[in-house]
């Protein structure tokens, strides 16, 4: 029973670190949660190209497969904030995208809105970061960063199409 059971464990530990440092992104030793964002961005591209309900349901997959790989990783770790873990950055990064048309400079834009809010951490963002300190508070205080992320985004590109021809 007990050698059954190792390639198991072996398995759940390599899948957890595969899907919590988004193939092993996140073991950047320098702005891992960067890294993990820009890594992202291909696949948010990619991910918007998709009907809507196929963009929605992939994103709340890699979520809740960020949410089981997180609580892996962190058990192992014993840190609740395991800087290795940058699966919430892709989430962050997909919603934000959401609103995206394509253009390169929307992604680019989304890109460094997600970074500020999710690096300077304004409220509710810290009061989850800071009150949740388990698998579902490291995803969902991206989450949050990501929702703020998005709101600048689409006043943002409100404001400027009524300005500039490009947006």
């Amino acid at each position: 029973m007990l050698q059954s059971k190792a390639p198991m464990e072996k398995f759940t530990t390599f899948f957890s670190n595969l899907v919590a440092t988004f193939f092993f992104v996140g073991r950047i030793p320098k702005m891992p949660g960067t890294f993990g964002s820009l890594a992202a961005l291909p696949f948010a591209w990619y991910l918007w190209q998709l009907p809507p309900a196929w963009a929605w349901a992939i994103t709340a997959l890699v979520f809740a497969l960020g949410v089981w790989a997180s609580r892996h990783v962190i058990r192992r770790s014993g840190k609740p904030d395991d800087q290795t873990i940058v699966i919430d950055e892709v989430v962050g990064i997909f919603l934000t995208t959401s609103l995206a048309s394509g253009l390169w400079w929307h992604y680019l834009l989304a890109f460094l809105l997600f970074r500020i809010f999710d690096i300077w951490k304004p409220w509710p963002v810290q009061w989850v970061d800071t009150n949740w300190k388990n698998a579902l508070g490291t995803m969902m205080d991206d989450v949050v960063a990501a929702l703020m992320a998005a709101a600048t985004f689409y006043v943002t590109l409100s404001f400027s199409s009524r300005f500039f021809a490009f947006a």
